[in-house]
């Protein structure tokens, strides 16, 4: 008969599945290693992802000002005169609803710059409401 080779015997308290709850888990210091390695990675992570969040607010004010100024356009186009007010291009159904200012949030913020000469109406132009400034340097206000 062939001798099984004899296993060597680990710590019992690598195996032990038996321990009492009091000494099965994590320790403090492993738990707090963990913690800080999350911390690390997030505080790394913020300024790209808060870059971006800018860069995206931009991409939308600049397509929600094309989209009024085209509309703007397309009022005087069809009427020969510019809109009294933003609100008549939703009345008129030139668009659905009169798109959120993405740095202020509001619809109502707009700022509305009137036809020079003698060009009847009161909206040529719009621009945003927000007095930040972009990540170019330019602010808002001045698209």
């Amino acid at each position: 008969m062939r001798k099984q080779p004899q296993r060597k015997e680990l710590p019992g308290h690598l195996w032990n599945t038996q321990d009492k709850p009091s000494e099965r888990g994590f320790t403090l210091i492993e738990m707090m290693i963990v913690v800080a390695i999350i911390s690390i990675l997030a505080t790394m992570a913020t300024p790209g992802f808060q870059r971006q969040l800018i860069r995206a607010k931009e991409t939308s004010l600049r397509r929600s000002l094309f989209i009024m100024r085209d509309t703007i356009d397309q009022h005087y186009a069809d009427h020969g005169r510019y809109p009294d007010h933003l609100q008549d291009l939703v009345d008129h159904h030139y668009i659905r609803q009169l798109p959120l200012d993405p740095f202020t949030g509001r619809s109502d913020s707009w700022i509305t710059i009137p036809p020079e000469g003698f060009a009847q109406g009161n909206v040529y132009d719009v621009h945003s409401g927000s007095h930040l400034v972009g990540l170019d340097g330019s602010p808002y206000n001045e698209w």
